[in-house]
């Protein structure tokens, strides 16, 4: 096997792992859990499953109804051809593997919450509050159309609760909880990948840049 190769296949093999435990998580909690329900890890406190759904991006951040989640869809599929046009060019240039993996993160993490949007809302009947956990493949009433589904986080960690002084300004006397958001494997993915870029390999983008003029120059 030639070097090439390899790394595509190592590429190749880090989404598709993600890919294979990020739903398979996302289908036990959901087929188990009642919406809103969950358990402390390792008997934790701060560190919790936790049952929620969202309409739209990662962390539980929405988007603008049916419309705005169709907008959301179609982004994150343009955005996820680009990376893969943009990873099979770094393959071909022997960019570092390290980078590759980051690439390869943001994909399986965009691939994992379009499947939520795009099936899950077709293939499960609806999670409700202290209902009965979701069906695979149930009546379809009440189910929602393709790529109007939601996506299932299930990760919560509050490890500081407190109140905010009553002299700050807005926020004084309101109770405030860190970490707040809920997340899944896919959204964990996407930012181990895109914050190992930004932390270790800047220089891509600095060559990248770089390059142009350069190739700029010799056309002319």
């Amino acid at each position: 096997m030639t070097p090439e190769a390899r790394r595509k296949w190592t590429v190749v093999a880090v989404i598709l792992s993600v890919l294979v435990i990020d739903q398979a998580l996302k289908i036990y909690i959901k087929t188990h859990l009642s919406y809103g329900d969950g358990f402390n890890i390792l008997g934790l406190d701060w560190a919790r499953i936790h049952f929620v759904e969202n309409k739209g991006m990662a962390f539980g951040l929405s988007f603008g109804g049916t419309v705005g989640k169709l907008i959301l869809s179609g982004f994150r599929i343009v955005m996820v051809g680009m990376l893969i046009y943009i990873i099979r060019g770094i393959i071909k240039t022997g960019e570092s593997m390290g980078l590759l993996l980051c690439f390869a993160l943001i994909i399986a993490g965009a691939i994992g919450n379009i499947i939520d949007s795009a099936f899950y809302g077709m293939f499960f009947s609806e999670s409700l509050f202290h209902g009965p956990p979701a069906t695979f493949l149930a009546d379809a009433s009440g189910s929602l159309g393709f790529l109007q589904g939601k996506v299932v986080d299930m990760f919560y960690f509050p490890m500081l609760r407190g109140t905010f002084p009553e002299w700050l300004p807005f926020w004084g006397g309101d109770k405030f909880v860190f970490f707040r958001p809920v997340f899944n494997v896919a959204d964990s993915a996407i930012s181990v990948g895109v914050i190992s870029i930004l932390l270790f390999h800047r220089r891509f983008f600095k060559s990248e840049q770089e390059t142009k003029p350069t190739e700029q120059a010799a056309a002319e």
